[in-house]
C-alpha cells in the first residue's frame, strides 16, 4: 500500500519528524512514507516530469529517455529548460532515508537533507579514489577562516566508490540525526550521518556536520524540507521512503560489535578459494574469487564454469571463513552485481531451441582443469566438456568500469550455446549492447556471428548464444 502522506496536514508531518513523535507502533505498522509523486513536493519547474521507465545510454553524454507515466521522477535540464531543486512541501527532523536514482552520462545531482546537508550524487563509474566531490561525498560548509579539510569546504569522501554505470539503478540509504537546539534557539549538537549506505555498501559512518554546504539554505534549523537538486544534469528518483529513525542510532550509538574483522585488499592480482553464497538460498561451495589493482573483482563456480558475481570497491571479508572455527564463505566488500540465480553450467548442448538448459553437468563429460595464468597474473580457467576443452578468460577492463571474458574451444561442437544472462528482463539498447535484470548492468557482444536468442524460461528470459569456436563479451556494472 503507497501512502501519499504529505497528503496528510504539516503538523502531523512535524508532528513525526520533530522532537515529539509518534508512537513506534504507527511507524512499523507502515512500510514507509512514499514520495513518488509531485503530490508530496512544492511546484516542480518544467525540467521535471513523471515517467514510469527511463533509460540512459552509457556512452552518450547526457542522454536520458523517459517513458511518460507514473513512479518515477524526471529532471532533464537544458539550455531552452533550465533545472529548478525540487523541495518537499513538509519539512523533517530525524529520519531514514531510502530512495533509488540513475542518472546520465556525466551528470551532477544531490540530495539535501534539511535543504542544507548535501549528499552528492554524481557519474564517478570507474573512479579508483572518491573524494567528497564524486557519488556518496559528504560536502561540508564554506568557511574561508578554516583549511580545506574536514571542517572546510573539502568535506567526506565516501569510504569507498561503490558507483554503479550511468543508466542503472543505485540505491541510496541515509540515518540522519538533526542538529539540536536549545530554548533559546542555540544550536547545542550538530547533525550528523549516522550511517550511509550505496548500493549495499556503507560509505559513511557517524559524519558530524559542522555547518551547511556551501549550497545548502545557511541556516541550520531543527526542521527542514527534504530537496533533490536539478540544476546540474539528467537524473531520475524512485522509491523515496522516509522512516522513523530508531533511538538507538541517536548520537552514533554502536551495540558491541562482532569479532574484528579479516580483510583482504587486491593490492596486486589476487585470488581466494572459499565458498559463495551468490543469490538468495544459493551456495557455490567451489567458488573462487579473482580481485584486481583495478578495483573490479568477481566471482567464479568452478564446477560449471560460471560467472557469478562482480564488483566494484574493496576486494574480500573472510571473516565467516577464518573467525574461531568459521562457516568456510568469504564475501565480497564492494558493491555487487549478481550475474547468476542459481547454478547450472555456462555451456551446454541443445538438440533445438525448445531445448531446456541443463540443472547440472550431468552426462556433459565436465571435468575441471583448474587454471594457467597470463601474462598480467590473471588467471585463465580450464574445463573439459561434451568432448572438448574449454578456455574461460575473465580479466578487468582496463578502465576499471567491468569486465571482458573470452570463452574458446579447442573443438567444434555442434548446437553447442553460451548461457549469457538468465534475467528478469533484457533490452537490447544499440546493435550488440543489452541492458540486463531491470537495469542492473550492461552487457556488449564483441563481433557476433551468430545473433543472441532470447528465451522465455519460467517466467525469466534466458539470454543465450551459439558457440563457435570463440566468443568474446564484455559486463559493465
Amino acid at each position: 500500500m503507497e501512502l501519499n502522506f504529505f497528503k496528510f496536514k504539516t503538523t502531523v508531518f512535524l508532528c513525526l519528524f520533530g522532537t515529539t513523535l509518534v508512537s513506534a507502533q504507527q511507524i512499523t505498522d507502515q512500510p514507509g512514507i512514499s514520495l513518488n509523486d509531485f503530490s508530496s513536493f512544492k511546484a516542480p519547474g518544467k525540467s521535471w516530469s513523471l515517467a514510469n521507465s527511463v533509460i540512459a545510454n552509457p556512452n552518450i553524454e547526457g542522454e536520458l529517455n523517459a517513458v511518460t507515466g507514473s513512479g518515477i521522477l524526471v529532471n532533464k535540464p537544458s539550455k531552452k529548460n533550465q533545472g529548478f531543486d525540487l523541495f518537499t512541501a513538509a519539512s523533517h527532523g530525524n529520519m531514514i532515508l531510502e530512495l533509488d536514482y540513475l542518472m546520465a552520462k556525466g551528470a551532477n545531482s544531490g540530495v539535501y537533507l534539511q535543504s542544507n546537508y548535501e549528499i552528492q550524487l554524481f557519474d564517478s563509474w570507474g573512479k579508483k579514489k572518491s573524494v567528497s566531490s564524486d557519488n556518496g561525498g559528504i560536502y561540508e560548509r564554506w568557511d574561508d577562516s578554516k583549511p580545506v579539510g574536514n571542517q572546510g569546504f573539502g568535506g567526506y569522501a565516501p569510504r569507498q566508490n561503490a558507483s554503479k554505470a550511468p543508466g542503472l539503478w543505485q540505491h541510496l540509504k541515509i540515518a540522519f540525526q538533526a542538529p539540536q537546539f536549545d530554548a533559546a534557539g542555540n544550536k547545542v549538537a550538530n547533525a550528523r550521518i549516522l550511517t550511509a549506505e550505496l548500493n549495499g555498501v556503507l560509505i559513511h559512518d557517524n559524519v558530524e556536520l559542522f555547518g551547511p554546504t556551501r549550497g545548502g539554505n545557511g541556516k541550520e534549523v531543527a526542521l527542514g524540507p527534504l530537496r533533490l537538486q536539478g540544476d546540474h544534469g539528467a537524473v531520475a528518483f524512485r522509491n523515496i521512503k522516509i522512516a522513523k529513525l530508531p533511538s538507538d542510532m541517536l548520537n552514533g550509538k554502536k551495540s558491541d560489535g562482532g569479532p574484528d574483522p579479516i580483510y583482504i585488499d587486491a593490492t596486486s592480482n589476487t585470488m581466494i578459494r572459499s565458498f559463495v553464497d551468490f543469490a538468495p538460498r544459493q551456495r557455490a561451495v567451489h567458488a573462487i574469487s579473482v580481485g584486481s589493482q583495478k578495483d573490479v573483482h568477481y566471482s567464479y563456480d568452478l564446477d560449471n564454469g560460471l560467472l557469478l558475481q562482480g564488483w566494484h570497491g574493496e576486494f574480500i571479508d573472510a571473516t565467516p571463513m577464518w573467525d574461531g572455527r568459521g562457516n568456510g564463505t568469504s564475501k565480497a566488500r564492494g558493491a555487487i552485481t549478481p550475474f547468476s540465480a542459481k547454478q547450472r553450467p555456462a555451456l551446454a548442448q541443445l538438440s533445438n531451441l525448445q531445448a531446456a538448459w541443463p540443472a547440472d553437468s550431468t552426462g556433459t563429460g565436465f571435468r575441471t582443469k583448474g587454471y594457467v595464468m597470463d601474462d598480467k597474473d590473471m588467471p585463465e580457467f580450464k574445463y573439459n566438456i561434451y568432448g572438448t576443452q574449454v578456455t574461460d578468460a575473465i580479466k578487468p577492463l582496463d578502465s576499471g568500469k567491468g569486465l571482458s571474458r573470452t570463452i574458446t574451444i579447442d573443438k567444434p561442437v555442434s548446437g553447442l550455446y553460451v548461457l549469457l544472462a538468465n534475467a528478469n528482463a533484457i533490452q537490447e539498447l544499440a546493435k550488440g549492447l543489452y541492458l540486463i535484470d531491470g537495469q542492473a548492468y550492461y552487457l556488449e557482444l564483441d563481433e557476433i556471428a551468430d545473433k543472441p536468442i532470447i528465451r522465455d524460461v519460467d517466467g525469466r528470459k534466458e539470454f543465450i548464444i551459439l558457440l563457435g569456436s570463440k566468443l568474446k563479451y564484455f559486463i559493465s556494472f
